[in-house]
C-alpha cells in the first residue's frame, strides 16, 4: 500500500502546482538519498578540508585550538545547535553557537583580544543579510584573529565568494526551492558532522549509512502518522528534545509554524526545562511531540516528564520518535515512530533523521489547513532574508558623537 507522501508525489504535475506541492514534498522525500551524495561530495574534497582545518589548528591533538563559533539565522542557527556537541567532542575545543542575528550587533562581546577563532557559518542561500554582514565586518575588523568556513547550497552566493573564506558548496539539488528549509537543513547537518570526523572520516561512513537507512524506513511511517494527526486539527504543538535533539525540537517547531503560515502555535523545550513555566503552554488542544534519547540516563528524565503530562491530563495527544519501542514508551501513546536504531547509535548524529517527523507534520498540517506548502506565507516571511538594513559600527559611533 502506498504511503501518503509517495501518493502526494505521484499526483499530476498540474495538481501539485495548483496546491503548492511541487517542491516541499519532493525535498523532504529526497533526503536519505542526498545524504549519500553529500558524503561523496565531501569525500572528494577531503584533502582540502583536512589541510584547512590543520592550518586552523583544529586537530584532536592540538594543545591550543581556536574557539569555534557556529553561525546562522533561523533554521541555519538550528543547524549549528544540531552539530555543536559532536564538533566539541571530536575537535576537543570550545564550540559556541551564536546566531548571526545576534553576532552582527554584538560581535565585540564574543571576540576577545589575543584569542583565535574559527567562524563556521551555515547558509542555504549564502545571501542572508546578517550572514553576509557578519563575514564583512569580521574580515574587516578581526582579520588576524578569525578564520572562516562557510557551508552553503549556492556556489554563486556572496558568502561563498568572499576572499579568505573557505567555502564548502553542497549540491544544487539540496538548495531547497520551497520556502521552508528541509533537505538543505539535513544536508548541512551532515556536512557539519563530516567536518567533526574530518580526522577519522572512515568512522563516519557507517554512521551515515545507518542514518540513511533509518531515514528511508522512517519516511513512509512518519508520513502516514503525520497525515492522520493532521486530520485531528491540533492548533498547538509542543516539541521536546534533549541535547542535539533539542535542536530537532526547535527546527520542527519552526517548520510547523512556517509551513502553516503561523496558524499553529508552537513551542520547543527540553523535557526538564518544560516544567519551569513553559508547561503552561500545554493544554487540551496541544499535540506533544518528543524526540526520545537513546541513552537510558537521559530517557528516564524524558519519560518521567511525559508520564507527568499524562497523569495531569495535559495535552490532547502525543507523538514519540524513539530509537526503540519499549514497554514504558508504548504505554504513553499509539503514535510511536521507532527508528530501530543500531545499538548505542549516538544521539548527536540523529538530527538529520529525527527532523523528518517534524517536517512531515508541518507539510500535512498545511495541506489539511488549505495552505500551499511551497509558498505558505502571506508576505510576512520570505525564502531568503536579504532586505535588512546593515549599519557600520564605526559610522554609527561617529554619528552618535557628532
Amino acid at each position: 500500500m502506498q504511503d501518503t507522501l509517495s501518493a502526494l508525489l505521484s499526483l499530476p504535475e498540474q495538481e501539485l502546482k495548483i496546491r503548492g506541492l511541487i517542491d516541499t514534498p519532493r525535498e523532504i522525500h529526497q533526503q536519505p538519498d542526498t545524504w549519500h551524495s553529500t558524503l561523496r561530495r565531501l569525500t572528494a574534497i577531503h584533502t582540502t578540508i583536512h589541510d584547512f582545518l590543520d592550518a586552523c589548528d583544529l586537530t584532536p591533538d592540538s594543545s591550543t585550538p581556536p574557539e569555534v563559533i557556529l553561525i546562522g539565522a533561523g533554521t541555519s542557527d538550528y543547524i549549528g545547535r544540531a552539530v555543536s556537541r559532536i564538533l566539541r567532542q571530536q575537535w576537543r575545543c570550545g564550540v559556541t553557537v551564536v546566531p548571526s542575528t545576534e553576532l552582527l550587533t554584538n560581535m565585540d562581546d564574543f571576540i576577545l583580544p589575543g584569542k583565535r577563532y574559527v567562524f563556521l557559518s551555515f547558509s542555504r542561500s549564502g545571501e542572508s543579510s546578517e550572514g553576509v554582514a557578519v563575514l564583512e565586518q569580521a574580515l574587516e575588523r578581526f582579520a588576524q584573529q578569525v578564520r572562516h568556513i562557510v557551508i552553503t547550497c549556492s556556489e554563486s552566493s556572496t558568502m561563498a565568494k568572499f576572499p579568505g573564506v573557505f567555502a564548502i558548496i553542497l549540491d544544487d539539488a539540496v538548495n531547497d526551492r520551497g520556502l521552508a528549509m528541509t533537505s538543505s537543513f539535513s544536508n548541512m547537518v551532515i556536512a557539519g558532522q563530516y567536518l567533526a570526523f574530518s580526522h577519522t572520516r572512515e568512522s563516519y561512513r557507517p554512521l551515515l549509512q545507518e542514518l540513511a537507512a533509518m531515514g528511508t524506513a522512517l519516511l513512509p511511517q512518519a508520513a502516514n502518522t503525520a497525515a492522520a494527526l493532521a486530520q485531528k486539527g491540533f492548533p498547538r504543538m509542543c516539541f521536546l528534545g534533549t541535547g542535539a535533539l533539542q535542536a530537532v525540537a526547535e527546527e520542527s517547531a519552526l517548520k510547523v509554524l512556517e509551513l502553516n503560515g503561523g496558524r499553529i502555535a508552537t513551542i520547543a523545550q527540553t523535557p526538564l526545562g518544560l516544567r519551569h513555566g513553559p508547561m503552561s503552554f500545554v493544554n487540551d488542544q496541544t499535540l506533544v511531540v518528543a524526540f526520545l534519547s537513546g541513552g537510558e540516563y537521559r530517557q528516564r528524565y524524558e519519560l518521567d516528564l511525559l508520564e507527568e503530562i499524562q497523569r495531569k491530563d495535559l495535552g490532547a495527544d502525543m507523538l514519540l520518535v524513539a530509537p526503540h519501542l519499549t514497554r514504558r514508551v508504548g504505554k504513553l501513546t499509539k503514535n510511536i515512530l521507532s527508528l530501530d536504531a543500531p545499538h548505542a547509535f549516538p544521539d548527536s548524529c540523529r538530527p538529520p533523521v529525527d527532523v523528518i517527523a517534524g517536517q512531515l507534520l508541518g507539510l500535512f498540517f498545511a495541506i489539511e489547513n488549505g495552505i500551499t506548502p511551497d509558498t505558505p506565507s502571506n508576505g510576512a516571511i520570505s525564502r531568503v532574508v536579504s532586505h535588512v538594513n546593515i549599519y557600520s559600527p564605526a559610522e554609527t559611533g561617529r554619528r552618535s558623537n557628532a
